[in-house]
């Protein structure tokens, strides 16, 4: 295989939860040049030539598929047969086809596929109450991270050929069942500081005219509560039923799952 000098780091990471396994692969890859390109607040539509760069591609699971979002934003991406590692992060329930819906995308987009993992990150919904997956990736996550980038760049200097890439999931992938619309709301507590509206990756968020208020477009909104996260006074909630499920009935810790 040709030998590369750079790792390309591409994510989508409201939360940061992707962010933080995809840095970690690449710390285990170790090469001595790292781009990264962070799509979470990127709505541009230009090409993104990506050529002799080894890849990492992360992304969220909304539902058992990557998250819509971060696939139309990938789709910018332009390969032209870099090797690519497939990175997809869910919170404990189950990544289902996740991965495959990635892989397929990287073919799509002129990359190699080499390999596969699947990690666990805090879920979007989780709070102190209601925990779920709760400070996730945490060093054992970023550990294995790390090793699992090492044993790719290996994978990919000592191959002579690459073969199709087989991964957990399904094919058709399973539909997406978007529910009702719905989004985070302010409390009393909010000061209308505007750094939820820093962080929205949709641009949902907006300081009213007469600055007294936070707006969001429950249209726009994605449901991925980076302003939950990001909120200094606690001011900002999302309330689901699904979070008290995911918390009783998804509350036993899943490993990583990695595919060569």
């Amino acid at each position: 295989m040709n030998t590369l000098t750079t790792t390309r780091i591409v994510f989508f990471s409201p939360t940061h939860t992707s962010e933080k396994i995809a840095r970690a692969v690449g710390e285990g890859i170790g090469m001595p040049r790292r781009i990264e390109t962070d799509l979470t607040l990127d709505e541009d539509s230009s090409p993104i030539e990506i050529k002799d760069e080894l890849t990492i591609l992360a992304a969220p699971v909304y539902g058992g598929r990557v998250a819509p979002t971060a696939l139309k934003r990938m789709k910018r991406l332009r390969g032209n047969h870099s090797p690519a590692i497939l990175i997809v992060v869910y919170g404990n329930r189950d990544y289902e086809d996740a991965l495959i819906e990635l892989r397929d995308m990287a073919v799509a987009l002129g990359f190699i596929p080499l390999a596969g993992g699947a990690f666990v990150g805090e879920h979007s919904f989780s709070t102190p109450e209601l925990p779920i997956a709760e400070g996730r990736p945490d060093e054992t996550d970023l550990r294995e991270a790390r090793r699992f980038g090492k044993e790719c760049l290996e994978k990919w200097e000592q191959s002579a050929d690459i073969t199709t890439l087989s991964v957990k999931g399904n094919i058709p992938y399973k539909a997406l069942t978007p529910g009702q619309p719905a989004c985070p709301a302010c409390n009393e507590k909010c000061f209308v500081c505007g750094e939820c509206v820093d962080v929205c990756p949709t641009h949902a968020i907006r300081i009213s005219d007469d600055g007294e208020r936070i707006e969001t477009d429950v249209n726009r909104c994605i449901k991925c509560c980076a302003c939950v996260k990001v909120c200094p006074n606690s001011a900002r909630i999302f309330s689901s039923p699904f979070a008290a499920i995911l918390h009783e009935k998804f509350n036993a810790r899943r490993e990583p799952e990695l595919f060569f």
